[in-house]
């Protein structure tokens, strides 16, 4: 509060502080970069700690996508099945039931399904703030002249926290995604075999091919959010531990943004 309100008061101080925020976003931008170059080179999985890395990213996914996914997927799937009974039954209410399936599959499955396992994921493995993460943030972070111990450091924790984050956002978002579509069927149809035929066609048409790449790239870039800024955040505590001026969790809020700019964005190339 008291680094606020002197920035407020001190005019002359505004223009060194958007360049630190500048900065920040930059380290954000650098150190999503180095760990998906990181995470995708084969010395990675080549290298002499090889087994090692490849059990801390198993751990990393078991702790952030196994132990939450049938929480997850049972919670969504009642909300999702009473938002789906107000669809329906609004839908018939006013005589507009042959759209019912079509906004039931573009609300929930293209839109509401990514953007909550997101925020779920963000919540429960990406915004944790312990001593722990901290202490392995300040071995691995990257520098202009990083050595060997360095590097074995970054691809031993740091890209297997951000390769266990984006995959557990992309499985919750998947694994709910279809439980929602069955879901839907079920309150349509009911369990009768003879509306596949209907049901399919108009999923289709939902799913075209525009509209299928953007949503695997939008949950993409979900993912790839919450791996990257909270870790970002953590690592530039560390290395600036004044810039800690709120009870806020290190890049809460930068993450929420950047999670509605890309749903906006979404939004407006699909229907606008």
């Amino acid at each position: 509060m008291r680094r606020s309100l002197h920035l407020a008061t001190r005019p002359s101080l505004w223009g060194l502080a958007f360049l630190r925020y500048l900065r920040s976003w930059w380290y954000m931008f650098h150190l999503g970069a180095i760990a998906i170059v990181t995470a995708f080179s084969p010395s990675t999985y080549r290298s002499e700690n090889r087994r090692a890395n490849r059990l801390a990213t198993a751990r990393y996914i078991h702790a952030s996508s196994w132990q939450v996914l049938p929480w997850f997927t049972v919670l969504s799937a009642l909300i999702s099945l009473v938002i789906i009974r107000i669809v329906l039954v609004t839908a018939m209410s006013y005589g507009l039931s042959r759209y019912a399936l079509e906004m039931v599959v573009r609300v929930l499955v293209l839109e509401l399904i990514p953007l909550s396992a997101a925020l779920f994921a963000a919540l429960r493995s990406g915004m944790a703030f312990d001593a722990s993460s901290l202490g392995l943030a300040r071995a691995g972070l990257p520098t202009a002249e990083v050595n060997a111990e360095a590097l074995r450091r970054l691809r031993r924790d740091l890209v297997p926290q951000v390769f266990a984050n984006a995959f557990s956002v992309l499985s919750l978002a998947m694994v709910s995604s279809t439980i929602v579509l069955v879901l839907a069927y079920l309150n349509v149809y009911g369990l009768s075999p003879w509306g596949m035929p209907d049901y399919t066609r108009t999923v289709g048409r939902v799913f075209d091919p525009v509209v299928t790449i953007g949503f695997v790239l939008k949950t993409v870039l979900f993912g790839l959010a919450v791996a990257v800024i909270p870790t970002a955040a953590i690592l530039e505590l560390q290395r600036y531990p004044r810039r800690l001026s709120s009870s806020v969790q290190p890049g809460a809020l930068r993450l929420l943004f950047v999670l509605l700019l890309i749903e906006g964005a979404s939004l407006a190339l699909k229907y606008i």
